[in-house]
């Protein structure tokens, strides 16, 4: 009875340790982040893209989150933006950071490439745009057809890999999903936090030397 009491008292205490460390403590600090001015909601169409993404699975191989260049230099030198604060997901739910980079990281990826035409036809084939590039194709996105309709959008692919006679029509689940992609900018500037006395609340400004007449510099 003994030994299972101290099994009991073991097991609780490293779980409220680790709850503490992985749950309580970084909400603590995360709780009163306010979106950076120039972050934007998503719309309703880009919510429907990130659904899309999310049901693809693409935050199994791609991440959003830029490391610092302190922490991980090739992270600038692949372009992948500035390191990411955790104001950039404010409305991020779920988030989706990732944690494999079989491909590159996405978190700016509308940046890089903003283009509709490169995001649809690397979605339909992506070796036609990066020959050595390990990423699926998703041809359900998509539909192969002899004549787009007036209200459809067509995919303007390399000429080498356009099915003969035929073109290809990008369903609405790939126009939202390429919608979310161009969304993802965050190379609005960071300003830092007010800065706050010992009782959390801002630091009120400095008061004028009064030591120095008035107007003199």
């Amino acid at each position: 009875m003994e030994n299972e009491v101290k099994l009991t008292t073991g097991v609780v205490v490293t779980f409220a340790i680790a709850v503490s460390a992985l749950v309580v403590l970084p909400y603590m600090q995360v709780r009163d982040v306010k979106p950076p001015e120039g972050l934007k909601p998503y719309t309703s169409a880009e919510q429907r893209g990130r659904a899309v993404y999310i049901a693809n699975g693409c935050m199994y191989c791609h991440s959003q989150q830029p490391r610092s260049e302190s922490f991980a230099p090739a992270d600038a030198k692949r372009g992948w933006g500035r390191a990411s604060v955790p104001g950039d997901y404010y409305y991020d739910k779920p988030h989706l950071l990732g944690s494999m980079r079989t491909g590159p990281d996405l978190l700016n990826i509308g940046v890089r490439q903003p283009s509709k035409d490169w995001q649809l036809g690397h979605l339909f084939q992506p070796r036609a745009y990066v020959p050595e590039s390990i990423m699926p194709s998703y041809p359900y996105l998509f539909e192969i057809k002899d004549k787009a309709d007036p209200d459809e959008e067509t995919v303007n692919l390399p000429p080498a890999h356009v099915p003969p006679g035929k073109v290809v029509v990008a369903r609405p689940e790939a126009l939202d999903l390429v919608k979310y992609l161009q969304s993802l900018k965050r190379n609005y500037p960071i300003l830092p936090p007010e800065p706050r006395d010992t009782t959390g609340a801002p630091a009120a400004p400095a008061a004028p030397d009064a030591a120095k007449p008035a107007g003199s510099s």
